[in-house]
């Protein structure tokens, strides 16, 4: 039965012979190629990882920079915890042109998700830094302009055993405008917090500027719509929500300021924010 199977397929035998010296022999042109591809993908593999790593570290002294920021509304002189926050950002930005100096040649896109996490942060924290400082929203070109760095490399010529400078290379990094639209969505949730914390100091004037503020950003966020990235329009629910608590507070101190106390007031607000419907959105 099998003999006679096996003199009716002459073609499929000679197929499998084929695939058994192929596979055998590790000089031949196929293998060669599907080694290459190996190398290839195990290095694109590795870079990867260690982007994904470097993109933690900028998240991690992110959020430190965001949290020390908030100290601002409690401290007599702010000035030096906004310098504080400056040496910190100095910091992410060395970590980020190491990410410049891995995407050296490489298209950016291929590895955009792994560092996109970081990059988001880091553009929250210094829009953040640059709002207390300068009550504005700091522009995209402004943000691509830090991200400028020099980079000193040594080159062997041949038939020499020293090391010559190459001199200064620059590598610069840019943010792209999603990631920038991502970052400044995140930092309405954190001038919101500022706002209930300026209130609990007494401040009462920040939730009103604040409030000016995120209506602008809302409008300007609003006119992407559906246009933009999928997950901006997704955060646009978490602005509104920042929003609603933050005008929430400046209705209260409005009609009511009068008769709470002011050692009290971030406490109502924080009781009522609590009552705020997580489904409903700015009108």
């Amino acid at each position: 039965m099998n003999k006679r199977e096996g003199e009716g397929c002459p073609r499929k035998n000679a197929d499998a012979v084929q695939d058994r010296d192929v596979s055998g022999n590790p000089s031949s042109p196929v293998i060669s190629v599907f080694k290459v591809f190996q190398q290839e993908l195990d290095t694109k593999h590795d870079k990867y990882e260690r982007l994904v790593k470097i993109s933690r570290d900028v998240t991690i002294e992110s959020k430190r920079t965001i949290f020390l920021l908030h100290r601002v509304t409690s401290v007599p002189d702010a000035e030096d915890v906004l310098n504080e926050a400056d040496v910190k950002l100095d910091g992410v930005r060395q970590k980020i042109g190491q990410i410049a100096e891995e995407l050296r040649g490489e298209d950016i896109y291929q590895f955009h998700r792994a560092f996109t996490p970081g990059i988001q942060e880091y553009v929250e924290a210094v829009s953040f830094l640059h709002y207390i400082r300068h009550r504005s929203l700091i522009s995209l070109e402004e943000i691509n302009a830090r991200l400028v760095f020099m980079r000193t490399e040594k080159v062997d010529p041949k038939g020499s055993g020293e090391a010559l400078p190459l001199g200064a290379q620059v590598l610069t990094f840019q943010v792209t405008p999603s990631d920038y639209l991502l970052g400044v969505a995140d930092l309405t949730g954190e001038l919101m917090r500022m706002c209930i914390s300026s209130v609990g100091n007494g401040d009462i004037d920040t939730p009103f500027q604040l409030s000016q503020f995120l209506r602008q950003i809302h409008d300007g966020f609003s006119y992407i719509g559906n246009t933009g990235p999928y997950e901006v329009s997704k955060k646009l629910h978490t602005l509104r929500q920042s929003l609603g608590k933050v005008e929430d507070a400046c209705y209260t101190l409005r009609v009511r300021g009068s008769e709470i106390p002011k050692h009290m007031l971030a406490d109502v607000f924080t009781s009522r924010t609590t009552l705020i419907d997580p489904e409903e959105g700015v009108v």
